[in-house]
Parts: C-alpha cells; structure tokens; sequence
C-alpha cells in the first residue's frame, strides 16, 4: 500500500555557478546580446552557430588533454555506434565521448574546414550562444555563461584584420555607454614577445609556453613571487630576475648581446607602426594602450593579442590572432584573429555603473529594428587617394554621431536621443579588384540599400541599389545624414 503520510516539501537549489533568468534578468540579457548582436552586424559579420555538444576530440585537438579538466563531460548512456549501453567495464568517466562547449573556437574552425573552399575571403563570423566550463564559480565566472564571438577568418590584410576586430569590441563598449576612462583595450604581439623571450631572456624554443605562463600570471604576483615562480618552472636564477624586472638582460650567458637587443626592438618598432596606423584608419584614439604584459594564456595565438580591462573587474573581452588552427581541423592553412566576451564580467560592469535600462526604457531598448540589412556598401573609384580613405569612412559610418544632449549628459546609452545620426551597418569590400562594377555587383549581393562610390577626399556618389537611382557630389561628412534618412 503506498504510504499516507504527506511528504516533506524539498527544495533544491540550481546547479552551482549556473542563474535562474527571471522577468527582469530575462531582459538584461537580452539588453546585452542584442548590444552584441546589433554591433556585430553593423561591423559587417554574420551570425552562425553550432550544437551546444561536441565530440571530446574536438577540444583536444586544439588544447590537449588538459581541456577535460574545465568540460562537462556528456554521456549518452550509449555506445557511439551501437543503440545499446556500453559493455560492463567500458564505461570511463574520464574520457567521455562528448563534451558541453567551454568555447566556440573549436567549433568555429571545424566549420570553417568543412567549407573552405567555398567561403569568401576573409569570412566574417559572430556567434552569441551559451557556454559550460566546469571551473570554481567566482565574481564574473560562471560554469555556464552567454558569450559574444566575433572572428575574422582568411584575407591578406591580417594587421587591419586585427585593427577590425579591436574595433569591434570598442564599439561595443561605447555602445553601452562605457568610455575610455573606465575601460581600455590593452594589446601586445606574440611575434615580439616570442622575439624578446628567445633572443633577448635567451631561452630555449621548448620552454616558450612556460615562459609565457609567468609572464601571464605575473600581472597578479609580486617580483618575488613572480621569480620563485620561474625557479618552480625549471628557469634559472638569472632569467628568473629577468621575469620579475629585477635585472635587465646584459649579455649572452644572461641574455643577448647589445646588437641583438636592437634587432628585436627593431623588429617590435616595425610590427606596432603597421598596427597602430591600422587603429588610427578606424580612429580608436584612447581605447587601445600598448601592454607587453599582456599574453593571453592559450597556446595557439601567434601575433596581435589583446585584453578590454576595466577597473574593479577581470578581462571583459579578450583575444587575438591564431593563424595555425584551421589545418589542424583539416582546412587549408588560413590567417584567422578573433575574440570572445563573456556577458557575467560585462553585466556585473554594467549594474555597478548604473547603465542597465529599467522599466519603459529597456521595453524600448529592446523593442529597436535589428540592422540585418546593410544599410551602405562603401566602394572607392580609381581616383588616386580613394582606396584609402575607405576604412576610416566605413569606420564613421558605423560609429553614427552622438548628439549634444548626450554629450553634455542629458541622454542615456540606451536613449533614443543618444544619436544625431544613429549607428549604421557599413560593409566594404575585401578584393583587390578596382572595377566599380564588379564591386556593386558585391553590394548588390549583400543586398546593401545604398552604395557609396568614393570620388574623391571631400565627395561621393550615393546609389539607391534598390532603384538604381544615383546622387553625385555627395559630401563624405554628409553621407551618414543622407544614407540614414533614405538620401
């Protein structure tokens, strides 16, 4: 007979390191991935996704066995190839089969390979989905988390390819109404970095990833902390104070030779001209800020790196150039620089500042078109001078003009008085070709409104693509008004 008595209610409380979204928490994060979303878009990426599991390989492909260590491993209770439970004493816990995605990248590559051939070059892909990572839960992570994705895939321009993405993520950051007081987007290179280690510190190629680990985790420690730390690694006394600062390379049994010294800063003063020129073409100004310190822990990246850090807080964003992965998922050997931000780290920021919408104010936030159409396709003519005027035009246009009342703090980020001339979505081509017609045709494809044919530094010609009707003379620092406002 079953039991009369009434049960004990129980309560059971939601996994550790993983949130409830009630109304309200609902609505921020949808506040935060439309922000995402709605600056990917205007950057001129498209948005792609993948399943929410992968195959365990996956991941050890690109970070080796000690990935297992932050993934949720996911069983199916089932053979991979047979319907039925797997034999008695086969089962491992150790080795599952799939894994619940820590990150996108992966995935990203692997479907990129798939389709190499048929991708343009560069593609550009976002993602905005749910991630796990099986780590201790704290302020700002999370064992599941949304996360922002944005990646440049292929090209030949690499360094305005990393320019691209900086500026992507300072956008988003203004976006929200952080400036660059409060948050700044701090980079390094590898290439130098590599560089200095090698030839300068003087170790060897195959003590490279502890070097950078020291480095890393040297931001967070004392010099003396940071010296017994290169000692635990298996460094000796001299690089160890090399490490910590606390004495500078001075000869080659120590480190380099005064000559070699040069070559390496040579090296450093050539590759952060070209990068700092291609910040200036999309007018960064005070968002980015050199920081060799800044390494990024994964193995994988090979040149530009970089962290958006703002103060009380860990890394809001992160990333950097990895130009090896995509072969090792079986695609051709393919240039590729990207980076991820997570929304726990970004939300506590934006509720400490008071920068989260309330009430009719995030209704209205919300309830704003989605810019999926381009609203302008910018195209230079042969005209000399024209081609490079066209990243820093693309740049403003995306950027949209801020008011005076916002300037003068009399709007919200969020407020629909906040622009002058709203934000816009600029695309440009990425081909070498200078033949304008094939160039439209490239704006008709991505079923761009407008093109904008650059004559000359001061005009343009606007191009209703979808009338065919064409306005010359158009003044560049105008084109933003006329495109937003139907021409």
């Amino acid at each position: 007979m079953p039991d009369p008595s009434p049960k004990k209610p129980v309560k059971i409380a939601p996994p550790t390191g993983t949130r409830d979204f009630y109304p309200r928490e609902m609505l921020v994060r949808r506040y935060i991935t439309d922000a995402w979303r709605r600056t990917a878009l205007r950057h001129g990426f498209d948005e792609i996704d993948g399943p929410t599991f992968e195959s365990a390989e996956l991941y050890k492909v690109k970070s080796g066995e000690g990935i297992l260590n932050e993934m949720f491993g996911v069983f199916s209770g089932k053979g991979l190839a047979e319907p039925q439970a797997p034999a008695p004493g086969t089962f491992d816990p150790r080795n599952p089969p799939f894994g619940l995605r820590p990150e996108f990248t992966p995935t990203l590559a692997r479907m990129y390979a798939a389709r190499a051939k048929q991708l343009p070059q560069p593609t550009k892909w976002f993602c905005v989905s749910n991630f796990f990572r099986a780590e201790r839960p704290q302020r700002g992570r999370l064992r599941e988390f949304w996360q922002w994705n944005c990646d440049v895939i292929g090209g030949e321009d690499l360094i305005t390819a990393d320019a691209e993405v900086v500026s992507c993520v300072v956008d988003l950051m203004g976006a929200v109404g952080l400036t660059s007081e409060n948050a700044r987007a701090y980079f390094s290179d590898r290439v130098i970095l590599d560089a200095y280690l090698l030839d300068v510190i003087g170790i060897r190629t195959d003590q490279l990833e502890s070097a950078r680990d020291i480095l890393d985790r040297g931001t967070k420690m004392t010099p003396d902390e940071v010296r017994a730390y290169a000692i635990s690694r298996g460094f000796d006394s001299d690089r160890a104070d090399y490490f910590s600062f606390q004495r500078p390379p001075s000869n080659k049994s120590g480190g380099a030779s005064e000559s070699e010294i040069q070559t390496v800063l040579k090296l450093g003063d050539q590759r952060l001209v070209r990068l700092n020129n291609a910040f200036a073409a999309f007018d960064l100004g005070d968002w980015k800020q050199l920081n060799l310190s800044i390494v990024r822990g994964l193995a994988y990246y090979t040149g530009t790196v970089f962290e958006v850090i703002a103060e009380g807080e860990r890394a809001v964003a992160g990333g950097g150039r990895y130009d090896n992965l995509i072969e090792l998922f079986g695609g051709p050997p393919t240039p590729a620089c990207g980076f991820g931000m997570g929304d726990a780290v970004l939300g506590n920021l934006l509720e400490d500042r008071k920068l989260i919408p309330e009430g009719r104010d995030m209704l209205e936030a919300l309830a704003r078109p989605m810019p999926y159409r381009p609203d302008v396709f910018v195209i230079a003519s042969p005209n000399p001078g024209c081609e490079e005027l066209i990243v820093p035009t693309v740049a403003r246009l995306r950027r949209g003009e801020e008011s005076e009342k916002y300037k003068q703090g009399e709007a919200k980020p969020w407020s629909a008085e906040r622009y002058s001339v709203p934000p816009l979505h600029a695309r440009r081509s990425y081909k070498a070709t200078k033949n304008v017609g094939k160039l439209l045709a490239d704006a008709g494809a991505c079923h761009a409104r407008f093109a904008a044919i650059i004559e000359s530094p001061e005009k343009c010609t606007l191009k209703h693509m979808d009338t065919g009707e064409q306005t010359p003379d158009v003044l560049l620092d105008q084109l933003a008004q006329r495109v937003s406002r139907g021409a």
